[in-house]
This record gives C-alpha cells, sequence and structure tokens, in this order.
C-alpha cells in the first residue's frame, strides 16, 4: 500500500517536471481537451440540474423554517459554486475522461508501446500523459464554470417558481454571504481534481495486472481510488479555505 502510494505520488511529480520540458505536444494536448470535453459535456450538464435544485430546494425549505428566507440566494450559491460544482465536474472527468485515459494507457502497455518508447529514449509521461492531464485540468475547470451557472439558473428557478421565493430578495443576498473567492476556490478545486484523476488514471494505466481483462480492472480501479481521493482532498480545501477566509457574517 504505501509502495503504491509512493509511485503514483512519484508519478505526479514526473508529469509536474514534463509540464515545463520541451517539446510540448500541443497536437496531442488539442485532440485530448477535445475527446474529453466532447464525452462530458452533456452528462455534466444534465447532472447540473438536479444538483442545483436539490440544494435550493432543501436550503429554501430549511431557511423558510428558521426565518431566513433573505439568505437562501447566497446559501445556495455558495453551496453550488464551493462545493456541489467542482464535485460533480470532478466525478464526471475522472467517470468519462479518466476511464478512457486509463484504458488507452493500459492498452499501450500491455501491447508494449510504452516499453518500445523507453527503449527508443522517448518519455512516455512526456509525450503521452502530460498532454492528458493538461486536457484534463482544462476540461475541469472549464466545466466548473458551466455547472456553476447552470446550477445557480437552476437553484433560481426553483426557489422563485416552486418555492415562492422572491426574485429580488434571491439576487441581493448574493452579496451577504457569496464573495469573489468563493468562485476563485471552486476554479482551484475542479484544477487538482482534474490532475487527480488524470494521474490515478495515468498510473493503473501504465500498471494493468494481465492482459485485457487487466486493463479493465484497472480503470475500474482509477475510477474508484479517485473518487476516495476527490472527497479526502475536498475537505481538506474546504478546511484551508474556511480557515482564511474568515466568516462571511464578521
Amino acid at each position: 500500500m504505501l509502495r503504491e502510494t509512493g509511485n503514483l505520488f512519484a508519478l505526479g511529480l514526473d508529469i509536474v517536471r514534463g509540464i515545463f520540458q520541451r517539446p510540448f505536444q500541443l497536437r496531442e494536448f488539442i485532440q485530448q481537451s477535445w475527446f474529453i470535453a466532447s464525452v462530458t459535456i452533456l452528462p455534466t450538464a444534465l447532472v447540473a440540474i438536479p444538483f442545483g435544485a436539490v440544494i435550493s430546494l432543501q436550503f429554501g425549505s430549511l431557511a423558510r423554517q428558521l426565518g431566513a428566507q433573505s439568505y437562501t440566494g447566497a446559501g445556495s450559491v455558495l453551496a453550488t459554486v464551493q462545493q456541489a460544482s467542482p464535485l460533480v465536474t470532478a466525478l464526471l472527468v475522472a467517470g468519462a475522461g479518466g476511464s478512457a485515459v486509463c484504458a488507452d494507457i493500459g492498452a499501450r502497455t500491455i501491447r508494449e508501446e510504452i516499453a518500445a518508447m523507453e527503449v527508443l529514449g522517448v518519455s512516455a509521461v512526456q509525450r503521452l500523459i502530460v498532454p492528458r492531464t493538461l486536457a484534463m485540468m482544462l476540461v475541469a475547470l472549464l466545466l466548473n464554470g458551466m455547472v456553476s451557472v447552470i446550477g445557480v439558473l437552476g437553484g433560481y428557478f426553483f426557489n422563485v417558481v416552486l418555492q415562492g421565493g422572491t426574485p429580488g430578495a434571491y439576487l441581493a443576498s448574493f452579496s451577504a454571504l457569496a464573495q469573489l473567492p468563493d468562485l476563485w476556490v471552486g476554479e482551484i478545486k475542479a484544477l487538482i481534481f482534474g490532475f487527480i484523476a488524470a494521474v490515478v488514471a495515468s498510473y493503473r494505466g501504465l500498471n494493468p495486472s494481465g492482459g485485457p481483462k487487466g486493463v479493465g480492472d484497472a480503470v475500474n480501479q482509477s475510477v474508484v481510488i479517485t473518487f476516495l481521493l476527490l472527497f479526502v482532498v475536498n475537505f481538506v480545501i474546504t478546511l484551508i479555505y474556511l480557515q482564511i477566509v474568515p466568516g462571511k457574517l464578521d
């Protein structure tokens, strides 16, 4: 277990170093960005709507019971932008894009393409993994913005239309709790989550166990491991952010 963790961390460091090495595989980066975006945009948009609705309805009901309807908008936006959007984006990027990356790298590994590249003096990390990692980070960053917008609009619709909220109060409460750093922390989370998903997918793809079945098992393992890491990292980032940024009501 410790050896696997160390190897995963070492691959992450190799990827970071490979980002600054030349030549940069621009064509591969563009192709991978387009592919990952094409398989994640529609599912992410469809998942963002019910996420925003559930958060808005639940928070709106709680706020009404506590007599704090004026903070419904700000609370819904904070929950969506800070927590829901990065997690939804990361889970779908890891589930769709990460599994595809793991399957691709794993297939190349069992066909000994990776070993042939190393024999020829070509770094597989720089040639294959770095472009895919940057592509997943870029797509996660852009999708997080899309999910935030869709989630906020969905929350506004369900709160105002279904719960009888006041549009003006919903919009005016944004400035009471929501701040620009809340958006930045969501974008930073999306970047980090995209990096983690790419590292885990690449690592499992580089280390499949025994033929095509091993590649399939590696894909499943990469998704599960990524999901577990995302929730742990999300907790740590949120804890650090809340320590750095004081309470909004101070």
